[in-house]
């Protein structure tokens, strides 16, 4: 029985990424928001499970990365396409391509797709990854959907900022650009100096800005994992 846990709290993340996708396609965000978020928590409880159970196992691993595809890919995605159907303000120019432009959404769930099934078989993620992980990528568009929603119709400067989030973000999941990982691997400070600031910094962004400072955060959290940073190998199994 204990084995079957963590594969039943991937289920349930599969099954917040699907409430997530109804509540979007409703135009309600802020649900939306908060079944992503349920599903990134059931992302983490399940890795962690599986270490605290030692229940690894092939199938685990292939069954989160698809929760993971429909949570943080098709879930964001479904929220992002209603916001430019429905929400966005575009410049004259982009008028006669109003029902087409939406569809743009769905680069994230095909680059999600293609990064899930990269790390299955890349052996170089086991501590850090190598591109913007996925539940990264999802949580950043839930967050911002639900921030400019209400902005970005009275504004069409927005909806620059939002595709060239989208060109710049999407393809990034599958870049070969060292990514840190937020796992604490042991107590102390040194080796985690990243992690702490990451964590301090998202605390306040949400302070100052409310949901949309998640979003925030993820920018930081890239920005941090640009500065060269060395630290000893370490092999952690991962599910």
């Amino acid at each position: 029985m204990r084995k079957h846990i963590p594969n039943l709290l991937t289920l349930l993340n599969l099954l917040s990424g699907c409430i997530a996708i109804t509540l979007a396609f409703d135009g309600n965000f802020m649900g939306a928001v908060a079944w992503v978020f349920a599903a990134a928590l059931l992302d983490f409880l399940d890795g962690m499970a599986a270490r605290l159970l030692n229940a690894y196992s092939p199938l685990g691993k292939e069954l989160d990365s698809l929760a993971d595809v429909v949570s943080f890919g098709v879930a964001p995605a479904v929220a992002l396409f209603i916001l430019l159907s429905n929400y966005t303000l575009l410049p004259g120019f982009a008028e006669p391509l109003r029902h087409v432009i939406p569809y743009l959404a769905f680069l994230i769930p095909l680059f999600s797709a293609y990064r899930l099934a990269n790390f299955n078989i890349d052996e170089r993620q086991t501590t850090s990854f190598r591109g913007l992980p996925t539940p990264a990528s999802g949580l950043f568009w839930i967050s911002y959907c639900y921030g400019v929603y209400t902005e970005i119709v009275n504004n069409e400067w927005l909806f620059y900022l939002t595709l060239g989030l989208l060109f710049l973000l999407s393809p990034l999941m599958i870049a070969n650009i060292p990514m840190f990982s937020l796992k604490i691997k042991n107590p102390r400070w040194k080796g985690n100096e990243r992690q702490a600031l990451l964590a301090v910094l998202m605390i306040a962004f949400v302070a100052l800005w409310g949901v949309i400072g998640i979003a925030a955060g993820i920018i930081a959290y890239i920005l941090l994992s640009l500065i060269p940073y060395s630290e000893k190998p370490q092999h952690t199994p991962s599910r």
